[in-house]
């Protein structure tokens, strides 16, 4: 690292603590050659592999940005499409990988957008899955409703009172 004072071709490291949850380091370091300390910030970069063959560093705003179109006249708050995004983000880094295919962004993202909005989800899902007719939504709205009915107890029989 060069020092940003004297460009001095080399410096050493005084300190280092983590930051952004961890996905960053902060170093100190000093020029050995002028004594001036400076500061910088280390971080591994996600790279996403679009299907032209152009790779781009991953970018959490773009992601809201897609999802938002998605969740359009829907009650979903921009903290809720923060919190999706961060997800998405967590679940790639924790693959491992550090280019992924725009694919594999698509697929981390249906997740938290089904449990967050079912409606934007279809929307989302219809466009990314490229539905192409009625029977491709009722598939998936199949699929949907099987869930729910794995998750949602049945409710409870209603006692017949008299009516007044």
């Amino acid at each position: 690292m060069h020092c940003p004072f004297c460009r001095h071709p080399d410096s050493r490291v005084v300190d280092s603590r983590t930051t952004d949850d961890g996905t960053a380091i902060r170093r100190r370091r000093q020029c050995p050659d002028c004594e001036r300390r400076f500061t910088t910030v280390e971080q591994v970069t996600l790279a996403v592999v679009k299907r032209s063959g152009v790779t781009e560093p991953f970018i959490r705003d773009k992601v809201v940005t897609g999802v938002r179109e998605a969740c359009k006249g829907r009650p979903v708050g921009d903290d809720a499409l923060a919190v999706l995004a961060q997800r998405v983000e967590e679940d790639i880094r924790a693959t491992g990988a550090a280019e992924v295919p725009s694919h594999e962004v698509g697929l981390a993202i249906l997740g938290p957008l089904r449990e967050l909005d079912e409606v934007a989800y279809m929307r989302f899902a219809s466009v990314y899955r490229s539905f192409g007719s009625l029977e491709d939504f009722e598939a998936e709205i199949a699929v949907l409703r099987a869930e729910h009915a794995e998750t949602v107890p049945e409710p409870a029989e209603r006692e017949s009172s008299p009516q007044r």
